[in-house]
Order: C-alpha cells, then structure tokens, then sequence
C-alpha cells in the first residue's frame, strides 16, 4: 500500500531514516524490509549477529545500508550503531521498526506528520496492549516501564515499550551506558531529561504466535531494567529534580516562585502544611542516605507538595547536624539506657554514637516526631491567619 496522504518527498529526502535492528527473525524480515521499501529507500538494517538465515535474506537488499555484528551485542547497542551510521549519513530523524513484524509500516506516515506538528520531539508508538494474543509479561512489563518512567521523568506515557519510535537524533545524549533491551528505558528517560517532549502516538501492532519471536529474556533482563531504574530513580531524586526545581526558581525569579508556586498553591493550608511537616521528619530522621529518597516517595504516595517538603528537609543542614544528632541522643537516653553511658557534652565522639545507636535511633524518631507536629500545626496557623489577612484586604 502506497503512502498518499504525506509528504513523500520528505520522506526520501535526507531528513528521515527507517532503522531496522534484527536478530534471528528470519521468517518476518523479508516482509517487514518490503513494507517499509514501499515508503522510502532510506533504510540501514542492523544484523545483530544473526546465526538463522538473515545473511542470506540481507543479501537481496544489497541497495540499502546494512551494519552487520559478528556476535550478538544486543539490542540497544543494534541500534547505537544505527544511529551513528545515520548521523554519518546526515540523517536528522530515525525511525526504529523491529524487525519481528508485531509493527506495520503503514503506520510510518503517522510519525512523519506528527513531527511536522512537533519538530524535534521523540515519538513512541502506543501499542493497544489490551488486543488479543498480547503476551501477559508483555502488558505486565509495560505497566511496570510506565510507572517508572513516570515517577523519573514526571511525563505520564501509555507505552514506553513499543520499538516503533522517531527519534531526534541530533538532539539524543552523545553517550549511553546501556547495551540491551533497557536501553530504550534510558533513551527516553535521558531524553526527557535533555528537555526532549517525548510523546505517544498511536499505531497499530500485530502479535502473531506463529511467526513472532521474542529474544527477552524474562529473568536476565528484568533484572537489568531493575538495575538501570535503580541508577535512574537516585539520578532522579538527588540530581534532575533538585536540578529542575532551582532552573524553575531562576527562571522565575526566587521570590516569584515563592509566593506564587509555593505560598499561593492551589493546595489546601492544611496540605502545604502537612507537606512542610513531612520535610522536618524526614530531616531530622535517622535515615541518613536515603532521607531524599523517602522525601519524594512519601510526598507523591499522599499527594504533597514535593517543593515545600524538599525546602524544610534542609533542616538537616550540615551546621545543624551535630546539634540534631546531640538533641537526639539526649531525648533517646531518657527512654532507652545504653550499655555504654553517654557523656552528653561536646566531647561526643562518632564511637560514641555507635554504642549508643538505639538511644540515637530512638530519640531521633521522637525528635522528629515532635518538631513535625509542633511545626506543621505552627505553619498551620500562620498560613491560614496569613490567608484571612489577604481575603480582608481584598
């Protein structure tokens, strides 16, 4: 079926590229290669090390570019390789298109006119994962991609999975770190983190038992997509949204962002308060190490600003630490006795507070605790007596 209603021309110029990654698929390679050829010549096809008869098939295209591996390298490293032969050939769009013929090429039309609408963004076909045949690890995996991509990015995708993508590729990070399927994971995250809009678009997908062949590998790959979203969630926390909160605050102007994101936010007195009470127990809690973690998750599980939780966590800022550590120990001595007794003065040693690690835990929770409860119902009263004033004068 021939394209009609999209810039042809477009197409078969040097903008745009079809890649086709392939491992071992040779019973749908020819008829995915013929369907993307009824669009554009302009194809590079990665042979990741095939040990089926896709040399054999390659052979017949002998017009198009083609990168062959001599061992399997998986698949994000396919298409790295791709992309550098494709900036080599001054391509500035790629589209991905596995090769196992769940994607129809038909659909390759639709990525080029949203492009149009939205230069430079990187575009994920959305697959219906609800349609029958879709393998249950298949949907099971792509709600759990979602979830995480989500809570690194802030950008709410319905698949975050799909192979059939356009990417920016001048734009892209000029380094990754990743070499197999999880490296569409990273792609996107760190995209997204560039300032890329990445975005859905639908499209069609075919899964046919009897032809697809699925080289995921359940366990092995889990684990590194778990692995990877690890790394990516403590990038996240400790760096890209402190990161992001400071660029919004400069942007605005520090006293700007105050009032109007922070003191005047559509949240409730009670909310911007609960949310300024969950900051001073997490900075004064004895999770050292994960206290930003714990911040964020805490403040997105019950739905609280996460910019106000973040400003009074710095509780705990490092001039005060010797005093909050002292606090604790003192108020935990009065509930729990130590094997080693503790000289509450200014000679106190960190020895000192590992043989009083339970009087330290104990009175710290409390600390916390109490300084939570005492400072959340203070700011309370204040945001709601400062609210009343400004209705007054209005």
């Amino acid at each position: 079926m021939k394209p009609n209603a999209f810039n042809q021309d477009l197409l078969d110029s040097t903008s745009f590229c079809v890649i086709v990654p392939t491992y071992n698929n040779q019973k749908t390679l020819k008829k995915v290669l013929d369907s993307i050829l009824d669009f554009t010549s302009n194809v590079i096809i990665v042979n990741d090390g095939s040990t089926d008869s896709t040399s054999e098939i390659l052979k017949q295209y002998s017009q198009l570019t083609q990168i062959h591996h001599p061992k399997n390298l998986g698949k994000g490293r396919a298409l790295r390789n791709g992309f550098r032969k494709a900036l080599e050939l001054n391509f500035e769009y790629a589209i991905t298109i596995d090769s196992d013929g769940q994607h129809f090429a038909v659909d390759i039309p639709i990525f080029i006119e949203e492009i149009q609408k939205e230069p430079n963004a990187l575009l994920i076909g959305s697959r219906n994962m609800t349609q029958e045949n879709v393998p249950k690890k298949s949907s099971f995996g792509n709600k759990f991609s979602n979830f995480w991509f989500k809570f690194e990015t802030g950008i709410v995708l319905e698949d975050t999975q799909s192979g059939f993508r356009l990417y920016p590729l001048r734009l892209l990070p000029k380094r990754f770190y990743t070499n197999k399927f999880e490296f569409e994971i990273e792609v996107i995250v760190r995209a997204a983190w560039k300032g890329i809009v990445v975005k859905n678009i639908p499209i069609q997908v075919l899964y046919d038992p009897a032809e697809r062949v699925s080289h995921f590998r359940p366990f092995q790959d889990f684990t590194r997509i778990s692995i990877l979203n690890t790394v990516l969630v403590t990038n996240a926390l400790l760096y890209i949204k402190p990161r992001d909160f400071f660029r919004r605050a400069k942007k605005k102007g520090f006293k700007k962002f105050f009032l109007e994101d922070i003191l005047e936010s559509s949240d409730s007195n009670f909310k911007k308060s609960a949310a300024i009470a969950l900051g001073i127990f997490i900075g004064l809690s004895p999770f050292w190490g994960f206290q930003t973690i714990l911040l964020f998750s805490l403040a997105a599980l019950f739905r609280l600003n996460k910019v106000i939780a973040f400003l009074t966590s710095n509780v705990s800022f490092p001039p005060f630490i010797p005093f909050i550590i002292y606090g604790s120990l003192k108020i935990g001595s009065l509930f729990v006795s130590a094997d080693a007794p503790l000289v509450l003065d200014s000679s106190i040693t960190l020895d000192d507070i590992q043989k009083n690690a339970t009087q330290y835990i104990v009175g710290s929770l409390i600390l916390a605790t109490v300084s939570a409860l005492s400072v959340g119902l203070i700011s309370y009263l204040l945001l709601t007596t400062f609210s009343s004033k400004n209705k007054t004068n209005i």
